[in-house]
């Protein structure tokens, strides 16, 4: 029998903003192999996620994958904003924005804190966040504050969360996995991948050889996704629907598996990473693009 059973594993999933990201597809992967699934999503977006959680609209999206009866069912959502460490950090500005008023807490190391107490242990921790104010820009048009800002958001939060998880994902039966989502335009010139955010790829990588080093001895395990082109929401509002479709079917095209990638493989490989099948990897980037990456030309 291959030995993917997460029963009794609590996954840690951050960066659902929706019911088409490949937080919620992973998500639904991890519970349908038995992890428990909380989550950490952003302050200003709790109330959807709630609702795609709930809504009988949706209900399609939360079946579980793999012809496992149920459907996606989150223990707690955890509000965070992974642009502070501690509650200490947060500027004035944001503590007066009444989205963020009702929550008494949403940093990084109160969020994990928070899970680690209730639920005794991490297991599984995805890092699923990006964001940059200038991403329509070319990079000579970024400013230095985007660009800084990119970089704190999307690579620096998962060496904040790694070190705030440590404790709670320390020499856990199995060992404990960490992965991140990163993207081709960390390696290579991606025209519309702008405003600082390839930088953030590629810190985001580096970041992630670091930290397996750091919390190896711990048998903690830290490997990224790089996942191929994908028509999330979060993409489409970069492009635009008609352009991403455009560059979807050329990486499509040129690809060794001449097709786009689903979601569900992305979550696939997110499993195959934190299960007993990939006990030795660490510190790894796997590509989940059809072999996009592989192609010169």
């Amino acid at each position: 029998m291959i030995p993917i059973d997460f029963t009794g594993k609590v996954a840690l999933v951050s960066g659902v903003g929706d019911n088409m990201s490949f937080a919620w597809y992973i998500a639904k992967a991890l519970q349908a192999a038995g992890a428990k699934i909380v989550l950490a999503v952003h302050p200003r977006v709790v109330n959807i996620v709630e609702s795609f959680l709930t809504r009988d609209v949706d209900a399609p999206s939360r079946l579980l994958p793999h012809g496992v009866p149920g459907s996606l069912k989150a223990e707690k959502i955890y509000p965070c904003d992974v642009r502070f460490d501690t509650m200490d950090d947060v500027d004035e500005e944001t503590r007066k924005d009444r989205r963020y008023a009702k929550f008494s807490e949403y940093s990084i190391q109160g969020t994990i804190d928070a899970v680690g107490k209730e639920f005794g242990a991490i297991d599984i921790l995805i890092h699923s966040v990006a964001f940059s104010r200038d991403i329509k820009k070319k990079q000579l048009e970024t400013s230095r504050s985007a660009y800084l800002e990119a970089l704190s958001i999307s690579a620096y939060s998962l060496t904040a969360m790694v070190r705030a998880a440590e404790p709670y994902m320390a020499n856990r039966p199995g060992g404990a996995s960490v992965v991140g989502l990163t993207y081709l335009a960390g390696d290579r010139v991606v025209p519309f991948y702008g405003g600082g955010m390839s930088a953030a790829k590629a810190a985001l990588q580096i970041d992630a050889k670091q930290l397996a080093h750091n919390v190896g001895g711990k048998n903690i395990r830290v490997n990224l996704i790089s996942a191929g082109p994908y028509a999330s929401r979060a993409a489409q509002g970069i492009t635009g629907a008609d352009e991403l479709d455009r560059f979807i079917q050329y990486a499509s095209e040129r690809s060794p598996l001449p097709r786009p990638i689903t979601a569900d493989e992305v979550a696939n490989a997110t499993v195959l990473l934190c299960s007993p099948l990939s006990s030795a990897v660490t510190g790894h980037v796997l590509f989940v693009d059809c072999g996009y990456n592989t192609m010169g030309v």
